[in-house]
């Protein structure tokens, strides 16, 4: 699951065909070691005994961005610093403004912690997202800010407030305290405020007794993210795909879940890398975790490389604690 940057089914990045397979979230949910004990992968680990690795990205698990957005950023030829990577002005191929995302969310308020909880478990309808972007738009547009209805989880917001402003990806947020996530203080005063005054603003408004009526979360807050300017739009077809099929599992600290997709995508998409590596076509696989991104592909295959073959096919690397 992404709400920031375009992430595919795997079953999609098959049919694509792309030159790089990225993979999200391949290191695991985050501070559960246990999610690998045991966990059987032989397609992958047959494939990268093959391939050879470089360290793609190289970051910290508190960048704004994490490590498969970087990736791909860089694979779209587009800005990669942590926080401003454009996602929002690519999905709406605007050149002129900046943009940003917004998903409305639930934000569960307690003294020792703000906590962003998973717009998944408490989804909007269409017509009750619609409906909530009326009320709201006309407080976004005091501060020249304009609000266009993309999906249920996520509007396309234009304005000069998003231009140089470096915000969390969605993903970071996901089940965490916000505040370490927030927008610097200062460049980010007027959303800050926005949240606050719509925090005030649906505390009592009948939208959310007709969610408590549901048994739903209230909205409360909204989350910005993808933001930033696009001085020109990506050329060409997408060079590389990121697969997201791992990301809601680690995102939710699903590790029973999580290792069932790993084992899915082991015998589909990564089954179908190495009968390509096999055949000695090239192939480039990006895994990435919480702080780092690693490439692995294809090589030439040298003497020595066929005789240490002989000897039975090399142990998976320690991908959690590469990535």
């Amino acid at each position: 699951m992404s709400l920031t940057a375009p992430l595919l089914p795997a079953a999609q990045a098959l049919a694509a065909d792309a030159a790089e397979i990225i993979v999200a979230y391949a290191s695991g949910p985050a501070d559960i070691p246990q999610a690998w004990e045991g966990l059987q992968l032989p397609h992958l680990q047959a494939l990268l005994a093959s391939l050879s690795p470089t360290t793609a990205v190289q970051g910290d698990e508190m960048d704004f961005s994490p490590p498969h957005e970087r990736v791909l950023a860089r694979a779209m030829q587009l800005p990669d610093t942590p926080g401003l990577i454009p996602w929002a002005a690519v999905a709406a191929a605007d050149t002129a403004q900046a943009c940003a995302f917004i998903t409305p969310c639930h934000w569960h308020i307690t003294p020792d912690q703000v906590h962003q909880t998973d717009p998944a478990s408490a989804p909007l309808g269409e017509d009750e997202s619609r409906q909530l972007l009326a009320l709201i738009a006309p407080w976004f547009s005091d501060d020249g800010i304009t609000l266009e209805y993309l999906r249920p989880d996520t509007w396309l917001a234009r304005g000069e407030a998003f231009r140089d402003l470096a915000t969390a990806s969605m993903d970071r947020a996901i089940g965490r305290d916000v505040r370490p996530w927030m927008p610097d203080p200062i460049q980010g005063a007027v959303i800050q405020r926005l949240q606050t005054e719509l925090q005030m603003l649906l505390y009592t408004n009948v939208f959310n007794d007709q969610r408590s009526h549901r048994g739903l979360a209230p909205i409360n807050s909204f989350w910005v993210h993808g933001t930033g300017s696009l001085m020109q739009l990506p050329a060409g077809k997408p060079q590389a795909i990121c697969v997201g099929d791992l990301g809601q599992p680690a995102l939710q600290g699903d590790v029973q879940g999580w290792r069932q997709a790993w084992q899915a995508l082991d015998q589909s998409l990564i089954a179908t890398l190495q009968q390509r590596a096999a055949k000695g076509e090239a192939v480039k696989l990006t895994l990435c975790g919480e702080r780092n991104a690693v490439t692995w592909q294809s090589k030439p295959q040298g003497l020595m490389d066929k005789i240490k073959s002989l000897f039975g096919a090399k142990p998976l690397p320690d991908l959690r604690g590469m990535l």
